[in-house]
């Protein structure tokens, strides 16, 4: 079996993507691309939790700074901040909720479950 050179080991790492957010009607007006930006913020939280990124309440956060979402998703500042409110839980689905520190920190995103517990 061949080997893999440089970043020909990086072809088999894949963000995911929940199938209920193309296939749920409840998600239906989620532009794809707030779909993607949750599939990456998902991705996130493993490296949270390695972080210790944990509240008080012992629930994960993540940084996701917009300049970091403008560059992954090649996307203006205008386009980034739309699709963080599309997620959002104040003016969008309710999919992130964002939690502002104030003088030039970061702000907190809670990645939020898309599926509710019964």
């Amino acid at each position: 079996m061949p080997y893999f050179y440089g970043y020909e080991a990086e072809q088999y790492a894949f963000y995911r993507i929940p199938k209920v957010l193309i296939s749920d009607p409840r998600f239906r007006n989620v532009s794809t691309d707030a779909k993607l930006l949750y599939g990456l913020m998902l991705d996130r939280m493993s490296l949270s939790v390695k972080n210790g990124w944990l509240d008080n309440h012992g629930r994960v956060y993540i940084f996701f700074v917009l300049d970091e979402i403008q560059e992954l998703l090649q996307c203006g500042h205008e386009k980034a901040v739309k699709l963080l409110a599309e997620l959002d839980s104040d003016r969008g689905i309710g999919l992130i909720e964002r939690v502002k520190r104030g003088q030039g920190k970061p702000t907190i995103i809670y990645v939020k479950q898309f599926c509710e517990k019964e």
